[in-house]
């Protein structure tokens, strides 16, 4: 039931904020590699995004890659939050006096986000071309021509065999390290020192609410350089043996960036990020905390 409920809460979260996660990956690939100055900026931030392709790609767009995005979702943070919640519930967070311990909360979240994201991976890689696809006056990055998730899936597969569909499956997972430790380690020590203040009642909403508002902003500032690499990583051009052409892995993606674009070109698209990891991270722990109250209030 704890993996059931997390990825419930998970995919509630993604339907509210793919459209952010579109906006998001399109400002991540613009400019790929080019210093600043030299190229056509077709997205000057957040709100021109959203306008920019709904006026030229359609409202519809807006939603692309929703079908791969609620299933990593769904597999990620079922994975994942399913996993902690366990953790959680076997008393692994806790010292030995009771008190919660944030460096095992940090580890059970970064292996537990191992695990969800390295399974997902193939989804995640479709749902980055297709959310990247776009009319050609306002394209960013590499084109794929994929029809839709399935059709993606079937034709990486039978280029490149499982090696294809896993490409770029390592490189991300700094990235969902850094990601889910700090995201349930800040949200259950945020959550834990609120309840030993008494701001608010142990059962209150609002307790969940707060903690996972302090949780979004840590996990923005600690995982935009890795999310942006992450993108162009799985977004980059492959050769006949399905080897990426323009990145050998996380670290020279990383390098790559910093040197042609500067320090910002690491933050690329930090806006669209914060605006959908914040109430992604805030709607997913929330709904999760309050699935898990009503399972074990209605199944005691």
């Amino acid at each position: 039931m704890d993996f059931l409920m997390s990825g419930l809460a998970a995919c509630g979260a993604c339907v509210f904020t793919n459209p952010l996660e579109v906006v998001k990956t399109r400002m991540q690939l613009q400019g790929e590699l080019q210093a600043p100055g030299t190229y056509q900026r077709h997205y000057r931030n957040v709100f021109h995004a959203f306008i920019t392709i709904g006026k030229v790609d359609g409202l519809a767009a807006l939603q692309k890659g929703l079908a791969p995005a609620l299933l990593y979702q769904f597999l990620m943070n079922g994975i994942r939050l399913g996993t902690y919640g366990l953790a959680e519930a076997g008393g692994y967070l806790h010292t030995a006096e009771g008190t919660h311990s944030p460096a095992r909360s940090a580890a059970a979240g970064a292996m537990a986000g191992v695990m969800g994201a390295y399974l997902g991976s193939p989804i995640y890689m479709v749902k980055t071309h297709l959310q990247a696809q776009a009319a050609s006056e306002i394209a960013v990055g590499h084109q794929y021509k994929h029809q839709g998730m399935f059709q993606a899936l079937t034709e990486i597969g039978q280029k490149h065999g499982l090696v294809g569909l896993w490409r770029g499956a390592l490189g991300g997972l700094p990235r969902v390290i850094i990601g889910s430790s700090t995201q349930l380690c800040t949200f259950s020590s945020t959550k834990d020192l609120l309840s030993q203040w008494e701001i608010f009642s142990p059962q209150s909403w609002k307790l969940a609410l707060v903690a996972a508002m302090v949780s979004g902003i840590a996990v923005v500032l600690a995982m935009a350089p890795f999310d942006v690499a992450c993108t162009r990583l799985y977004n980059q051009p492959t050769d006949a043996q399905g080897k990426g052409l323009m990145y050998r892995g996380i670290l020279d993606a990383l390098l790559q960036t910093a040197r042609t674009e500067g320090i910002f070109g690491m933050y690329k698209g930090i806006g669209a990020s914060y605006f959908r990891l914040g109430p992604h991270t805030i709607l997913s722990l929330f709904f999760w905390d309050q699935l898990r109250s009503l399972y074990y209030t209605y199944t005691k």
